[in-house]
């Protein structure tokens, strides 16, 4: 079996989208992140072994994503700039702890981390084509059942 990552990654954009919270939602790390409003942004950040989950013939993998939420600094009100971002976060966080498969595309989001690290999401500030954005980034594990074959 292969890793159908470019339809994973579509899905977790779609998801995002969907939710209402984005102006945007893009598939890559931007160069320029928005100058209103808020842009996801989903890429690839890690991937290998399930610990635990593989059986004897075929591999479990554990499939790291970032999913950034990105809202530029000059925005007014700035008061409203981590609330907005925090009530987005909120929503993503919300539907990745239910029971979220992209459709029966992944077995599930660690959620508490059985497997590696948790779903989480940290907060800081990111300098870019000389301006600044308040950023949360969200390490999103998903659990993709019986990957790689393991042969002799």
């Amino acid at each position: 079996m292969a890793l159908d990552i470019r339809t994973i990654l579509s899905a977790v954009e779609s998801h995002a989208l969907a939710s209402g919270h984005f102006a945007e939602v893009n598939g890559h790390e931007p160069k320029s992140p928005p100058t209103s409003g808020i842009t996801a942004a989903v890429w690839v950040e890690q991937i290998g072994p399930a610990r635990g989950a593989s059986g004897l013939d075929s591999t479990t993998v554990r499939l790291a994503l970032y999913v950034r939420l990105y809202s530029s600094l000059v925005q007014q009100p700035a008061d409203a700039i981590d609330p907005d971002l925090m009530t987005a976060l909120d929503a993503l966080m919300a539907a990745y702890s239910g029971d979220f498969t992209l459709d029966g595309l992944v077995r599930d989001v660690d959620l508490l981390g059985q497997h590696g690290d948790p779903l989480s999401a940290r907060a800081g500030y990111l300098a870019e084509s000389g301006a600044e954005y308040r950023v949360l980034t969200i390490t999103l594990p998903l659990i993709v059942n019986d990957l790689w074959d393991q042969e002799a």
